[in-house]
């Protein structure tokens, strides 16, 4: 398809406490519609906790089910924290259709909170397909290491993704380094970038103030960036992307391209 619906779910997170924060979020998605991508925030579960001995889920667990049960026909994703084989990971996951069509697992882990000494980082880039669309899903601080970013781009240089997601917690008082970097990964990537942050103060006392927002592959928004609760709709249209990468093939000239 041409054209992708994308729902960008920005949320106050109760923190510690999935069963309040999955009615938070069904309530957002009753305003979704069929065929679309609905994006939810970096460990929306639980917020950004350290306890993930305590709080992490299994990929059996409620909240993967939860996922599975409301992706009859959208494709639902964010990230939680999970625990397998004695390790615990922040895992993106997309499920449609109540299947896990992707993970990815958080690959630079934000060892100024601590995350290092409590989840293991991932190893495995990641693109997943939906309604013809390659696209390339990021966590939080993965934002900051562009050469990363850059290699998953082009895994497959004849498939370059037309999307790159990012799900985050990302606190206000470095709002605007947010903000700087989604910006220059769309015009380095050639990419629209989707990237969906969270609102209100975490239980450590942190304050995040969203800032969820849409780029166009040329750096243009598509949707600016706000800071009130609630869900935002935008529309990527394939054909122009297509055309930009065409006019100004600037990605021939990556490394490895």
């Amino acid at each position: 398809m041409s054209a992708l619906n994308v729902y960008l779910i920005q949320t106050a997170l109760n923190w510690e406490n999935p069963a309040a924060n999955r009615a938070r979020l069904q309530w957002h998605m009753g305003q979704t519609m069929s065929n679309s991508l609905v994006v939810l925030p970096e460990m929306f579960g639980t917020g950004f906790t350290m306890k993930p001995e305590d709080w992490a889920e299994s990929m059996d667990g409620e909240t993967v089910q939860w996922m599975k049960a409301l992706s009859a026909d959208r494709m639902i994703c964010g990230s939680l924290a999970i625990k397998e084989k004695g390790h615990f990971y922040n895992r993106f996951l997309a499920v449609y259709q109540g299947e896990v069509v992707a993970q990815y697992d958080k690959r630079h882990l934000f060892s100024f909170a601590g995350e290092d000494g409590h989840y293991t980082a991932g190893a495995q880039h990641c693109v997943f397909h939906y309604q013809g669309w390659a696209i390339a899903p990021f966590i939080c601080y993965d934002l900051r290491f562009p050469t990363w970013i850059r290699k998953t781009m082009l895994l497959d240089q004849a498939n370059v993704p037309q999307c790159i997601l990012f799900v985050a917690n990302w606190p206000s008082v470095r709002i605007s380094a947010w903000d700087a970097l989604l910006k220059a990964r769309a015009i380095e990537n050639q990419s629209y970038v989707v990237a969906v942050n969270r609102v209100g103060n975490d239980g450590k006392g942190i304050a995040h103030n969203g800032h969820s927002q849409a780029l166009r592959f040329d750096g243009d928004y598509l949707m600016q960036p706000h800071e009130r609760e609630g869900i935002a709709h935008v529309v990527l249209e394939k054909g122009p992307l297509e055309q930009f990468r065409a006019k100004f093939p600037f990605l021939r000239d990556a490394d490895g391209f």
